[in-house]
């Protein structure tokens, strides 16, 4: 079920998920509902909260998505990436060490948990490799060790492509460039499509789902190393990732808008 962040293999829970979802969100659906009708749209799908239009366009990488267990309709497409392109340039500030470099970021939201940044920071602090942090608006109340590099601000794109894995809250931006990018993940997930991201990731053997705030020292650096040391896993990942840059998203969307157009 969306949202839910269960596994697939695994239906013991959807019930009592869909359940509490239910009782969550039907009466605002209810109420929202009504308010589209009154405007003279159709009613909407139970428990969603738009319609279906002519041309519906997803970001979802195939390698990750559900369209052998649920198919689309004909209308849906699929676009593995849509990367934000910039002009900003990105240059390491500083030497390539023996170990790997990572990139951690938790999303603008995320981020803004110092608490659970700092956790994260201090246990990779121990380990041999170099980090780059993407430290969001508290950045001044963020303390990086001597294996790091952060800022506020970081041009993502630019980064990820020189890293040999990404730390994520599980966005879907940053699943996908991931993907794109043809990068394992570490995921801790915090809210709404984070966890669904986390355990589609976790559960395909692309990266590791850890427990956002219960996580060990050990889980963490575990996971880490053992990702990194996968070389068939990442072989399998730069290929996936080279076919998906080759289709080029943003050009497929652009292509789809003018087709629906003419």
């Amino acid at each position: 079920p969306v949202f839910s962040g269960l596994p697939a293999d695994d239906r013991s829970e959807w019930e009592a998920f869909r359940a509490e979802y239910d009782r969550t969100h039907r009466e605002v659906w209810t109420a929202f509902n009504e308010w589209c009708v009154e405007q003279g749209a159709e009613p909407l799908p139970d428990l969603d909260f738009i319609h279906s239009g002519d041309l519906n366009l997803y970001v979802y990488p195939e390698i990750l998505d559900y369209v052998a267990d649920r198919p689309l309709p004909d209308s849906w497409h699929r676009l593995d990436s849509s990367v934000r392109e910039t002009d900003e340039d990105f240059q390491l500030p500083f030497e390539r060490g023996e170990g790997s470099l990572v990139y951690f970021s938790l999303g603008s939201l995320g981020s803004s948990d110092v608490e659970l940044m700092q956790r994260v920071i201090d246990v990779l602090a121990q380990t041999p490799h170099q980090f780059i942090v993407s430290k969001g608006p508290l950045h001044e109340e963020i303390k990086l060790a001597d294996n790091m590099y952060g800022a506020e601000f970081l041009p993502q794109t630019k980064i990820i492509p020189l890293c040999d894995l990404v730390i994520t809250h599980g966005g879907n931006n940053t699943t996908t460039e991931a993907i794109h990018f043809g990068k394992p993940m570490i995921l801790l997930p915090l809210f709404w499509d984070q966890y669904d991201n986390a355990q589609r990731v976790d559960e395909l053997g692309y990266g590791v789902r850890l427990s956002t705030y219960t996580f060990t020292d050990e889980e963490l650096t575990g996971a880490l190393e053992r990702l990194l040391g996968d070389t068939e896993l990442r072989d399998r990942l730069a290929a996936a990732g080279e076919e998906i840059r080759n289709r080029d998203g943003l050009r497929r969307a652009a292509d789809l808008i003018e087709q629906l157009g003419n």
